[in-house]
């Protein structure tokens, strides 16, 4: 799809004669069926007036033009593509990203610039790193780019028209050369230069026949990204199938082969709970099909679960995710295998808030287009996993429609759990307890099981749990129902503390729409996936899809127990999710699935909070051997490894005066590497240990190892203070050995008591010998000895106290 298409001698006129934004306008409301924003249409009547003049000046005047052009299966558009012949008669294509920007501020990202966009400063991607990745998509999913034998060459620039660099200036960073280098960047004082690139990449003209052959072409991805999505999903660990997830991706294979060689519509539906392993089985058919040179598209209807596969997975084979939303306009059949996850998340029309009254009646079901897309359709669903009204999916609409297309259709279940330490009663108890369906797992015995599940009585408490589990190195995460208000963020790009239980203030992740956000704090697409997400509360939309070791829910008033009428009570004044308390009579049981995704998000622990005491109460009922507040450290407590003091807010972080950073060395009495000190934003910072006066030589780090153990436990966390003065003889030091490495771990730095032996000991001078002993229960940790008057030693930090 473009909106304009035609020679640049046309375009010029229309530019010049100030008609273009008007044509652009026409064909927008034609194709979409509603009219751009006035801010679209400025921009068209600035940016590409300036273009025009550009154009004209190279003397572009036989070359063919697409003006807003859509990258197939997704929504961007590229401003402009021009098309011709270079000096040797070779076709050519040139993407030109135009911006009307005027100032950028630097961004800690690495491939961010923040500047003005929609009403307020927002970090957004550097214009050369935008305009290289729409090159790089089109010419990995368009065919003209790839697949004949004298594809069109496609090159890139940005041009900035109301843009004058300055030095120094933020868009000219160091960060961005490599960028820069590859797509060349233009602004107002290089509009010669600019000329001067479309000229030596279109030289020769004739390009109405390459702007054809594009436009002709068909979508299909090229070898390379293929093969790269195949060894990247095939290289990810996470991604292993498992006994019956196995079976079900060998039959899944069989007729997605069959239904891409044309053999009729083909539709498998994979049904499972939460934990069963649909996303790991969706990932390893996307990697598998892509292997065998099908074009796989893998889709989602949750923007933080596809944003974080990308992430995953990496940019290039990022391009093969997109959102049920994507395929309004692909043509049928168009895609070999579409794999859609969270299939219960399909909407009843691929809608927006902008989308007029009159277009959405005459849309087809969302549903109807991913059928109609694909050859082969495969659904992962999970009926009890709509949280919101709109959300239509379930294993009877992909029946009812998949025969309504005269689609053959396949049926599995996946039955074994992967989450909750295996456990399937703890799903099945969580079914039972909320009222979703009986089981036969009505009492949770905690006794019996892996999986551990906690009540508290206080949300500090549950705070504290959660923290201590990821100090000792687990994923874990706090999550909430939406119970409490979620603002923007203060003017300075923190987080407002939305989340009120008493004393007790946390913020939500961050918005979508937050625009800039202070250093440390992550979006809310990467919440789940970012480790600085474990300072904020994940809400439903950024938790739904992801698992943690450990779960800390708060459970918010939404969702009570009436002990006396012996039913749950969804109370609509006690939401703030206005789109679910719109749901009418379907509110509860949208409140009770909500819970129930929150409480299965743990692999190995679900701990909870309820505001609503007896609900906290009805829930402690339905177990044995629970109380409220038992012990949740206890295999922490077996293993001996201390606990960190809490974690310091950003927003009442001052560094070194009510804090100090933990610094994740891994020191394994000798297992890591070079030391070097982090970068401040990158570490954890905790209240200072109790007794201990601030100091910026101090921080603290896990020591895991058993040479140390009568000292120092396996595990324990450990102050240590940087750079000591005076004699460290009979001390515990922090050393980095040079040519001499811990026979423990082979690496070159140790955790031991220092001594000399030889002359001059007291005085710590050179000469002798260096001992660096083992304070073990295990007779095998001998003395390591570094001869000191070879320089082989340093002494890094001396540890304080283990906390």
């Amino acid at each position: 799809m473009r909106l304009y298409a035609g020679s640049t001698t046309n375009f010029v006129l229309d530019a010049t004669q100030n008609r273009i934004a008007l044509r652009l306008e026409s064909a927008f409301l034609a194709y979409y069926r509603y009219k751009p924003s006035r801010g679209e249409v400025r921009s068209w009547e600035e940016s590409l007036a300036r273009f025009g003049l550009i154009l004209s000046a190279a003397g572009l005047e036989d070359h063919g033009i697409f003006l807003e052009y859509q990258l197939p299966l997704t929504s961007r558009r590229l401003d402009a593509l021009i098309t011709g012949e270079d000096g040797r008669g070779a076709q050519n294509a040139v993407i030109v990203e135009l911006k009307q920007w005027e100032k950028t501020e630097p961004s800690d990202a690495d491939e961010l610039v923040s500047t003005w966009v929609g009403g307020a400063h927002r970090d957004t991607l550097h214009p050369s790193v935008q305009a290289g990745q729409y090159r790089d998509y089109l010419a990995d999913m368009h065919e003209a780019f790839h697949e004949e034998r004298n594809p069109v060459a496609l090159s890139v620039c940005a041009y900035l028209h109301n843009y004058r660099t300055i030095e120094g200036d933020p868009i000219l960073d160091g960060k961005f050369k490599d960028w820069i280098a590859k797509v060349p960047l233009f602004d107002a004082d290089r509009s010669v230069d600019l000329q001067g690139f479309l000229g030596a990449h279109l030289e020769n003209g004739r390009g109405l026949p390459i702007l054809k052959r594009i436009e002709d072409g068909k979508l299909r991805p090229s070898k390379k990204l293929l093969d790269h999505v195949a060894k990247v999903v095939a290289g990810e660990p996470r991604f292993v199938l498992l006994d019956e997830q196995r079976v079900v991706f060998e039959r899944a294979l069989a007729e997605a082969r069959r239904g891409a060689s044309g053999v009729g519509k083909r539709v498998l539906l994979v049904q499972g709970g939460p934990g069963t392993g649909k996303s790991v089985l969706a990932a390893n058919l996307l990697g598998r099909l892509s292997a065998d040179g099908l074009n796989v598209q893998y889709a989602t209807g949750s923007k933080a679960f596809t944003q974080t596969l990308r992430r995953i997975v990496g940019q290039r084979a990022g391009e093969q995710f997109k959102y049920f939303n994507s395929f309004t306009n692909a043509e049928p059949n168009s895609v070999d295998v579409l794999v859609c996850d969270e299939s219960h998340r399909i909407r009843e029309k691929s809608i927006n808030q902008f989308t007029p009254a009159n277009v959405r009646e005459s849309l087809p079901p969302q549903v109807d287009e991913l059928l109609r897309v694909a050859r082969v359709s495969v659904f992962f669903i999970d009926d009890r996993q709509i949280v919101r009204p709109g959300e239509t999916g379930s294993a009877n609409l992909i029946r009812e429609h998949a025969a309504t297309a005269g689609a053959q259709l396949w049926e599995y279940r996946l039955e074994a759990q992967f989450r909750c330490a295996g456990s399937d009663g703890f799903v099945n108890w969580t079914d039972n307890t909320l009222g979703i369906q009986p089981t036969a797992n009505q009492v949770w015995n905690q006794k019996d099981e892996a999986f551990e599940f906690r009540v508290f009585s206080t949300v500090e408490a549950l705070e504290k749990a959660i923290q201590g589990r990821a100090n000792a190195g687990a994923s874990a995460r706090l999550v909430a129902g939406f119970c409490w208000p979620w603002s923007n963020p203060n003017v300075d790009g923190t987080l407002v503390n939305d989340v009120v239980v008493g004393s007790f203030r946390r913020p939500w992740n961050a918005k979508s729409s937050a625009g800039r956000l202070a250093r440390g704090i992550p979006p809310e697409n990467l919440w789940a996936y970012d480790p600085a997400g474990i300072d904020q509360v994940g809400c439903i939309y950024t938790a739904q899809g992801f698992e943690f070791d450990y779960v800390g829910v708060i459970w918010g008033k939404d969702l009570r127990y009436d002990q006396q009428a012996q039913r749950w009570i969804g109370d609509k004044s006690q939401s703030r999710d206005n789109v679910v308390k719109r749901g009418g009579d379907a509110f509860l049981d949208l409140v009770r699935n909500t819970y129930r995704v929150l409480l299965s998000r743990g692999l190995k622990g679900c701990y909870v909070y309820c505001e609503d005491v007896e609900t906290a109460k009805f829930l402690l009922s339905r177990t044995e051997g629970l109380s409220m507040d038992s012990p949740v450290m206890e295999a922490l407590e077996a293993a001996k490894i201390s606990t960190l003091p809490s974690r310091v807010p950003r927003e009442r972080r001052t560094p070194y005066k009510n804090c100090i950073p933990v610094y994740d060395l891994r020191i394994a009495a000798g297992n890591f590497g070079e030391f070097q000190v982090p970068d401040p934003e990158e570490v954890i910072w905790v209240e200072l240990p109790e007794g201990v006066k601030p100091s910026m030589d101090l921080f603290i780090a896990q020591v895991v190892g058993e040479s140390m153990n009568r000292v120092i436990p396996n595990g324990a966390w450990c102050l240590f203070r940087m750079n000591p003065a005076g004699s460290r003889e009979k001390k515990i030091v922090l050393a980095q050995l040079h040519d001499y490495s811990d026979p423990e771990h082979g690496a070159a730095f140790t955790v031991k008591r220092y001594q000399r032996a030889g002359r001059n000991v007291r005085s710590d001078e050179l000469g002798g010998t260096i001992h660096l002993l083992a304070e073990s229960t295990d007779p095998r940790f001998v003395p390591l000895v570094v001869q000191q008057h070879e320089d082989k030693i340093r002494v890094i930090a001396e540890l304080v106290r283990v906390l």
